[in-house]
C-alpha cells in the first residue's frame, strides 16, 4: 500500500500543475487556426511543413474544433508550428485523494446499506448515527485497501 500511496502522491502533484491549464478556454476557432493566424502562417505553408495539402490542414482545424482530431495529429501540427502539445488528466474531484475518497464512500454506503436493509428485515436496525459511523469506518477501510471493485 505504501508504494501505491507514493504513486498517487507523485501523480497528484503532476495533475495539480495540469489543473491550471483547465482554466484556459480554447480559442473559438481552435488552437491550430488561432496560432497559425496569429503567426501569419498560411494553410499551404503549414501543410508543406508536414507534407499534406492545405485542404487537409483545413480538415484538421475543423476536427480540432469538433474535438475529433487525434493526439498524433495535434503533436505533428504542434511540431510544425515549433510548439509542444501539452495534455493531461485532471480529477473532477480536484485531487486523486478526493476521487478515491468519494468512490470509497459510495462503495461503503452501498455495502452498509445492504447490511442495514438485511438487519431491518430482521428487526435489528441501527440508528442513523450508527449507520453514518459504519459508513465512515468502511470508507476508511476501502480507501486504505483500494480493492479493484472500487472502480466498477
Amino acid at each position: 500500500m505504501e508504494k501505491k500511496s507514493l504513486q498517487i502522491e507523485q501523480l497528484n502533484s503532476k495533475m495539480q500543475v495540469v489543473a491550471e491549464i483547465k482554466k484556459i478556454t480554447p480559442p473559438p476557432t481552435g488552437w491550430i487556426k488561432a496560432v497559425r493566424s496569429a503567426l501569419g502562417i498560411t494553410l499551404q505553408q503549414l501543410g508543406n511543413k508536414i507534407s499534406i495539402t492545405k485542404q487537409s490542414i483545413q480538415d484538421i482545424e475543423r476536427r480540432e474544433k469538433e474535438g475529433s482530431v487525434t493526439l498524433k495529429t495535434l503533436r505533428d501540427v504542434a511540431n510544425a508550428l515549433d510548439m509542444e502539445l501539452v495534455y493531461g488528466f485532471v480529477p473532477k474531484d480536484g485531487s486523486l485523494d478526493a476521487l478515491i475518497y468519494r468512490k470509497s464512500k459510495e462503495l461503503a454506503t452501498q455495502i452498509v446499506s445492504r447490511t442495514s436493509n438485511t438487519m431491518m428485515l430482521e428487526e435489528q436496525q441501527n440508528s442513523p448515527q450508527r449507520l453514518q459511523k459504519a459508513i465512515e469506518e468502511k470508507t476508511g477501510d476501502i480507501k486504505y485497501e483500494m480493492p479493484k471493485q472500487l472502480w466498477d
